[in-house]
């Protein structure tokens, strides 16, 4: 809950509080879906594409919000629906010039209020499941929250922050972009105690246009940081290095760096964190995932929290999800995005998994920018190289993939005609990876 006056909740905002008792205790949390309103909630108006936020304020409040943000200039059908300009009895109404800002001016303001530690995380790749470790081997110690799913943009960041309560310890933000400028943005709003980049690889070219570029985007995570803070980065990346600061205590992590793996044997991983032995009871032991969990540990230990012992960690959906169908074949649901570096991670881990066969349902990598076909062509060389047994292109855009790869090969044009596909040709035993941008919307090939 924000527990502060409504007053209060509208100059955070920099707003103007309209209608309501001004030392009204709340609201719950902020929701800009006037559907998933709950009595005691804060609904925002945001301006869409198709239509204004705005215009739902009225059934925001119907449905007990405990008041509504909206634009200056659409704010009389919100007054009407609360009784009146001056109305001391009923939901709060703030009126504000733009409500995204206003948004994030009131999760900053929130965030300094917890002053808890705050963890930010960004990477071109594995921020999301680094998030997830990094929260769940905080939760038995302290008490941690994180973003959920995909709340990691200008609004589902500021989301994350008004829904996290007083108490609260510690929290997790996933920072995402998609060109120069979003990340700064987001570590505005979060003036986050420890900047996590997981790593830097060819995503976003088509905005970017290089790699180079993309390090200094998420670079700005360590640019921001006030002096004194602290950064986790991979001891493997040249391109973070013209980035780091003398005034940032920085840690490195994976092989030869301050948070490396020592071995892993069955679940149990050994982790050394400058000279000290953490051990750690893993879920997982997919190479990506190890350096993600040094990503994590890195930054637990930059915090000044201890970690160690199991670590229960529920990955966000979509993310190398297990599913057992009828018959014994095994999908690995990997669909929520897709770059090379992600590619090769789950394109890896898919050959090294025993199977009878191995089938790659593959759909295209988006925003790569002029060098997309050559792109798709090595992950299909890649494919080949690791004895992949069948591999299903879906969409005209990932035929490039078929180009590079040599064994059985069959194009289809959408995600519906892959999961037929699969009902004809995967037989017991063999195991599937579905993987491709979000654009592609594979999930449906289990629908």
């Amino acid at each position: 809950m924000i527990d502060l006056a409504a007053e209060r909740v509208a100059a955070a905002a920099g707003g103007t509080l309209l209608a309501g008792d001004p030392e009204r205790r709340g609201p719950k949390r902020a929701v800009i879906d006037s559907r998933a309103v709950e009595p005691g909630d804060l609904f925002v108006g945001l301006p869409g594409a198709s239509a204004d936020g705005a215009e739902f304020a009225p059934a925001a409040i119907e449905a007990g919000a405990w008041g509504v943000l909206v634009a200056e200039e659409r704010r009389e059908p919100a007054l009407a629906a609360a009784g009146g300009e001056g109305n001391g009895s009923q939901a709060v109404v703030i009126a504000a010039g733009d409500t995204l800002p206003a948004l994030q001016r009131l999760a900053t303001a929130w965030r300094h209020e917890l002053g808890c530690k705050v963890a930010g995380i960004t990477g071109s790749t594995g921020k999301t499941s680094t998030k997830d470790i990094l929260a769940a081997l905080l939760r038995p110690r302290v008490r941690t929250r994180s973003s959920r799913e995909n709340f990691n943009n200008q609004i589902g960041l500021p989301l994350t922050i008004l829904e996290t309560p007083r108490d609260t310890k510690v929290l997790v933000l996933e920072m995402a972009m998609r060109g120069e400028g979003e990340i700064a943005e987001l570590a505005a709003i979060a003036a986050p105690d420890v900047g996590v980049i997981v790593n830097v690889g060819p995503v976003h070219l088509e905005l970017l246009g290089t790699v180079e570029r993309v390090a200094a985007a998420k670079a700005e995570l360590i640019r921001d940081l006030p002096a004194g803070a602290a950064c986790a980065v991979p001891v493997s990346e040249p391109l973070l290095r013209t980035h780091l600061r003398d005034d940032l205590e920085t840690w490195t992590f994976g092989p030869g760096g301050h948070v490396q793996l020592l071995a892993m044997e069955g679940p149990r991983a050994e982790i050394e964190a400058r000279g000290e032995r953490i051990e750690l009871e893993l879920p997982f032991r997919e190479p990506h995932n190890l350096l993600n969990t040094l990503a994590a540990v890195a930054a637990a230990r930059a915090m000044g929290l201890p970690v160690g012992g199991l670590v229960e960690v529920r990955f966000s959906s979509l993310r190398g999800e297990i599913v057992e169908l009828p018959g014994g074949v095994v999908v690995v649901n990997d669909c929520y995005n897709a770059n090379p570096m992600s590619m090769r991670a789950a394109l890896d881990h898919l050959a090294d998994t025993p199977a009878e066969r191995r089938i790659a349902v593959l759909g295209t990598m988006a925003e790569l920018g002029p060098d997309t076909a050559r792109y798709h062509h090595e992950i299909g060389e890649l494919a080949a190289a690791l004895d992949i047994d069948v591999l299903v292109t879906v969409g005209d855009a990932a035929l490039a993939y078929a180009d590079g790869f040599d064994g059985e090969t069959h194009a289809v044009a959408t995600p519906e005609e892959a999961g037929a596909l699969l009902e004809e040709v995967a037989r017991p035993g063999d195991r599937v990876l579905v993987k491709g941008s979000r654009s592609v919307g594979l999930e449906r090939v289990l629908a």
